[in-house]
């Protein structure tokens, strides 16, 4: 946390959510109430992002009806990106020899990565066949939501010549561990590696590898000088611990009552969970605290 005196009006602010797990309810939706809360806001100046390992697309999905304007940090960090056009603004792809290295060092284990890249025009999601349920739920989901990136193939390596900016491994977290140590040790300082259970998938645990430049933090500050806010007062919200970044940046750092505690201990404020529009009725106490913008 920056340590500026901040929070006073005369500075502008600048809100940025994690979604799963913070925004978004455990259905993985933004509610009525949350979404109503935050069209309304935004109709009185709110300065709105979201920072999220999702893509654009879902994104987009999640947040129809919610204009921001705003770009969105997406891939945690991978991609700096306009909502509504779903362009690049920032990209930070893995480096090409060690997206193939980690690739196949991660099929000489046993996994079938998804493989996401971006060839100059538009995204893809290179998609194994179904291995197991894990992986069974993340195509399932994509195909049921219109994902046009969803590309299945027979080897995802085909996605290798392009422009890799996520490997995704899905399977149990035994073995997962084992990968990211095994990543970890020959990538030290080059690559992000997030580990986690997905929620909506229980049981079935991600492992994602992304370039070193690729966190929350880094978007954020390059989202601030494209958008000439380098002044502003960021508000953070999280869950996670890929959230910890995006923390220690913000001036205020607000976890949500269901994050892990690892985050709660690097917050100024802890909330409610995020089944309880938390997110959202913060915001907008906080910002009528503000007053009439100036």
């Amino acid at each position: 946390m920056s340590g500026r005196d901040v929070g006073d009006g005369s500075v502008p602010v600048l809100y940025a959510a994690d979604l799963d797990g913070t925004l978004l309810n455990d259905r993985a939706q933004l509610s009525p109430v949350s979404r109503r809360i935050l069209v309304e806001l935004m109709g009185q100046g709110l300065l709105l992002t979201v920072a999220s390992g999702r893509s654009v697309v879902a994104i987009r999905q999640l947040l129809a009806g919610v204009a921001l304007r705003l770009p969105v940090i997406e891939f945690n960090g991978s991609f700096l990106s306009d909502l509504a056009s779903g362009r690049h603004l920032r990209t930070h792809a893995l480096g090409a020899s060690a997206a193939v290295e980690i690739y196949e060092l991660a099929r000489s284990a046993g996994h079938r990565p998804f493989v996401s890249t971006y060839d100059g025009e538009r995204d893809r999601l290179y998609a194994p066949p179904a291995a197991n349920p894990g992986i069974e739920w993340y195509v399932g989901d994509r195909r049921a939501n219109g994902d046009e990136r969803l590309t299945p193939v027979a080897d995802p390596a085909a996605g290798l010549a392009d422009e890799v900016v996520c490997l995704t491994v899905i399977g149990e977290e035994t073995p997962l561990r084992c990968l990211d140590e095994a990543v970890r040790s020959r990538w030290h300082g080059q690559v992000q590696l997030h580990l986690q259970e997905n929620r909506y998938s229980r049981g079935w645990h991600w492992l994602t590898v992304h370039d070193r430049r690729a966190t929350k933090d880094q978007a954020m500050r390059a989202l601030l000088e494209l958008e000439d806010l380098t002044g502003a007062e960021v508000v953070a919200f999280g869950d996670e611990a890929n959230d910890l970044g995006l923390f220690d940046l913000a001036d205020r750092a607000v976890a949500v009552g269901n994050a892990v505690d690892e985050l709660k201990k690097r917050a100024d404020a802890v909330i409610g969970p995020n089944n309880e529009d938390s997110v959202a009725r913060y915001i907008s106490q906080d910002w009528r605290r503000r007053g009439p913008r100036r």
